[in-house]
């Protein structure tokens, strides 16, 4: 998910103040994805620009600030007819494989089984370690925390024990695949011609 998308989302709901959509955004993602204030009117300004959010006048600003305080004097937010077509577009179409970011556990491990003088095995272990310990803590806040009532919240932290989950068995399966491989004999099969030269010395002995 976008934060772009993650804005649209919330200003459905209705006219948010920046600070508003930085708190219910990362309340909405069970605090996975912490924003800097910064970020969000960054966002929000390339929104207004491309015409799906717009800033609401002063008027309205001080309309609102009468139910809750202004934010340092920046204006309330509201999505536009045309951020709800992109939000409905967004919501319609699934994610794609190249939408998501890079494995970089992937490639740190592709690059350390080539890389000179690396210990492939011991960066296995570390970080099935790591990720263990992460599941214990998530499974642990599952069990623990009362706000897991919340069903958006309890998705996010179901998705986030399911992909732990699946890491701890793609590491499990990573070493053994190592293991395999370093069993494989080095010595490789006779080519045409070294056989032939065994044939010729085993002849001349004769």
């Amino acid at each position: 998910m976008s934060v772009r998308h993650g804005l649209l989302a919330l200003l459905e709901r209705g006219t948010r103040y920046g600070y508003q959509l930085r708190t219910e955004f990362e309340s909405a993602t069970g605090g996975t994805w912490p924003l800097n204030i910064g970020q969000v009117y960054t966002t929000l300004a390339r929104l207004e620009r491309d015409g799906l959010v717009r800033a609401l006048p002063e008027s309205r600003r001080r309309e609102l600030a009468g139910g809750a305080r202004s934010d340092g004097g920046q204006r309330p937010y509201e999505i536009t007819d045309e951020g709800r077509v992109e939000l409905t577009l967004w919501f319609a179409t699934p994610v794609e494989q190249t939408d998501r970011p890079r494995d970089e556990l992937a490639i740190k491990l592709a690059l350390a089984l080539t890389t000179p003088g690396v210990d492939v095995r011991a960066v296995v272990q570390t970080q099935r370690t790591a990720t263990v310990r992460q599941l214990q803590e998530l499974t642990r806040l599952k069990a623990a925390d009362p706000t897991v009532d919340d069903l958006a919240w309890r998705l996010v932290l179901e998705a986030m024990v399911f992909r732990t989950e699946a890491e701890v068995r793609w590491l499990d399966h990573c070493e053994a695949s190592i293991a395999r491989f370093a069993r494989v004999p080095a010595n490789r099969p006779a080519t045409k011609d070294t056989k032939e030269t065994k044939d010729t010395r085993s002849g001349a002995k004769r």
